[in-house]
């Protein structure tokens, strides 16, 4: 849009380094401690560590992703498309204060979870999704991410949000979450409702009930071999969703 000054100026054309709108774009970060890595025993007894993604891993899980994007059922389509332009975010520094866990066996990718801050009281779930069948891997990361949100950031809410049957039913109805008024309140996925617990629901209920439903709890006394073993992220040849 031009509009033509008040006054005379004398230098009429102005050029901006893009590193200078950079920081405008990106907006300063919220001091977030990292997740510090956690293992935990499946219901199947493997062993699943659960650790942060790493920025170089994202491409290769957008890859991923779109073929989870191919999918016609169970809103998979959604799903992929989504989580793949949240990785993309998260790669080019366009989504606000993310964080991506991820589940490893023997270095295998098995499991996701992601999100972001919205400031330091509301965290807000984006998506959780089983890389692979059998073992409650889902329900361990949700537990994972609740656990990282009221645990280690202190937040005082986490806002979730569902695009399929199964997870409403697991989640939403599972844990009893109530939701904020509609469509005054929308989930900035798809503007859908908000279903929220607070951390007095989560110390109450929602923490209890996740642990039961997995049947562990999280151990993050992991040894520095267990580390090592699932340090290199190995992407899935198939899509089993």
């Amino acid at each position: 849009m031009l509009l033509e000054p008040p006054t005379k100026a004398s230098q009429e054309k102005i050029t901006l380094d893009v590193r200078e709108i950079e920081p405008l774009l990106q907006g300063p970060a919220l001091a977030m401690p990292p997740w510090p890595g956690a293992m935990i025993t499946l219901e199947d007894g493997r062993t699943m560590y659960i650790r942060a993604a790493t920025l170089e891993e994202a491409p290769a899980m957008m890859g991923y992703m779109k073929r989870v994007a191919d999918v016609h059922h169970d809103f998979y389509d959604v799903v992929g498309a989504r989580v793949h332009a949240e990785l993309a975010g998260w790669y080019r520094k366009r989504l606000k204060d993310p964080y991506t866990l991820v589940g490893v066996i023997d270095g295998k990718w098995v499991g996701f979870a992601n999100g972001r801050l919205m400031n330091e009281d509301i965290n807000i779930s984006l998506h959780t999704v089983a890389i692979a069948r059998g073992g409650r891997i889902g329900a361990v990361m949700y537990y994972a991410k609740t656990y990282y949100a009221f645990e280690l950031l202190g937040n005082k809410e986490f806002w979730a949000t569902y695009e399929s049957y199964n997870g409403w039913h697991r989640w939403g109805l599972g844990m009893a979450q109530p939701s904020y008024p509609w469509p005054e309140t929308q989930h900035e996925l798809g503007g859908a409702r908000v279903y929220y617990v607070r951390k007095n629901y989560w110390d109450s209920t929602v923490k209890n009930y996740v642990r039961q439903m997995i049947g562990a709890d999280l151990n993050f006394d992991v040894p520095e071999s267990v580390v090592k073993a699932n340090a290199t992220l190995k992407i899935p040849a198939e899509v089993q969703v």
